[in-house]
């Protein structure tokens, strides 16, 4: 860690470069003899990719970035804040702390927080920082997490978890018994020192894996931001085996949509319908979150088919993601399709067979405008074409 990047003179370089051409600013060098070329553009790099993901780093004086892999990896304000208002408490461990997103925002709500990073560098930079942004409740340690709970007797009221999913040997990851650290193969231990415990994973982990390889889950929250899915995170209360919770929210210009049910609770209750006059789909968590059938029952709205995941009424709602008014209905045949004179249209796919590339170039349709065409299956599995005008 070179310390010289927080000179006044280099500071004001990198934040005036921000937008400026790497391999320009490679070319010509470093103009400052204490800070290499390589450093410099290692720090505009990472500090950009800060702007919107991290605004307290971005705008803060004298913070140093690591480099952009980290900030890639880390959790950014707007997930770090919704789960932070998840738990509180007096004290609160981070076992993989990284760039220390998380630990800045429990310490909001907790007096004591342990971030635990085993790597030194990233450690050092992390506890800097901290000073930079005058947050005296944190205690930044270079360590394995792990180590640190089989080492000491403390109890906590809360471990928070981000396992790392790239592996030496195998790469990326999608299990929780191949991250770092294993947390299966840990959770007796952790459970030791906590009887609640925090856990992010990947948006790409299946909801029923991660329910299978844990245990005592009480709720899983699904994040997305702008309807992609960001995280989900997993509450686990030791000796819970009661009903598990889940809880989907999209989160928008600071606006939270959120639909909550409780995992396989209405899994025979939904109802289904052809294309009335209103269609509904829903919001990336909700999606990834698999209560399709709840979004039925809870919104007393009909299902177009059990894979299909689009819904419909005779009246609008106001629904967890994106809703249409119906205007046409036709079956998947081109001749048909090509009647409606339509050029140019927003198409999306739902258990239908074929990808929304094909179908524009198959129907020669180009992207954009206000129509909104659903390729999808009706109850009687029949390919159907829905063409709507967006609500919202």
């Amino acid at each position: 860690m070179n310390l010289s990047l927080l000179n006044t003179e280099i500071q004001d370089f990198i934040s005036a470069n921000l937008n400026t051409d790497i391999a320009s600013i490679l070319l010509k060098g470093s103009p400052f003899e204490a800070v290499e070329t390589k450093k410099i553009v290692e720090q505009i790099e990472a500090k950009k990719r800060c702007k919107d993901k991290l605004p307290s780093w971005f705008n803060a004086k004298n913070i140093y970035f690591p480099n952009k892999l980290n900030i890639e990896q880390t959790s950014s304000e707007v997930t770090a804040r919704y789960k932070s208002q998840l738990i509180s408490g007096n004290s609160i461990i981070d076992l993989t702390g990284g760039f220390g997103v998380d630990s800045y925002y429990f310490a909001k709500n907790f007096n004591h927080v342990i971030h635990c990073e085993i790597n030194e560098n990233l450690s050092k930079i992390v506890s800097l920082n901290y000073q930079q942004l005058s947050v005296n409740n944190i205690e930044t340690l270079h360590i394995d997490g792990i180590s640190y709970l089989k080492s000491n007797k403390k109890k906590f009221d809360w471990i928070y978890i981000d396992p790392s999913r790239r592996h030496d040997i195998k790469g990326k990851v999608f299990f929780l018994k191949d991250c770092l650290p294993n947390v299966p193969k840990h959770l007796n231990l952790i459970f030791e020192k906590s009887k609640n415990i925090l856990i992010k994973t990947s948006p790409l982990l299946d909801v029923s894996v991660g329910i299978n390889e844990l245990q005592s889950v009480k709720t899983i929250h699904v994040i997305a931001i702008n309807n992609e899915v960001k995280e989900v995170l997993w509450v686990l209360e030791k000796g819970f085996g009661d009903e598990i919770a889940v809880e989907t929210v999209n989160i928008k210009n600071n606006l939270e949509v959120h639909f909550k049910f409780i995992l396989n609770k209405n899994q025979n209750e939904v109802q289904f319908s052809k294309p009335l006059s209103y269609l509904f789909e829903p919001n990336a968590a909700i999606l990834k979150s698999g209560g399709f059938n709840e979004v039925s029952t809870q919104l007393n709205i009909f299902k177009l088919h059990q894979h299909s995941h689009l819904y419909t009424s005779h009246a609008p709602i106001d629904f967890p993601g994106r809703s249409f008014k119906i205007e046409k209905i036709i079956n998947f045949n081109k001749k048909d399709f090509k009647k409606l004179g339509i050029a140019k249209a927003n198409v999306t796919t739902r258990n239908f067979p074929e990808t929304v590339q094909h179908i524009r170039k198959k129907l020669n349709i180009k992207d954009g405008g206000d129509t909104y065409i659903f390729f999808t299956t009706d109850l009687k599995n029949k390919k159907i074409v829905i063409i709507c005008k967006k609500l919202k």
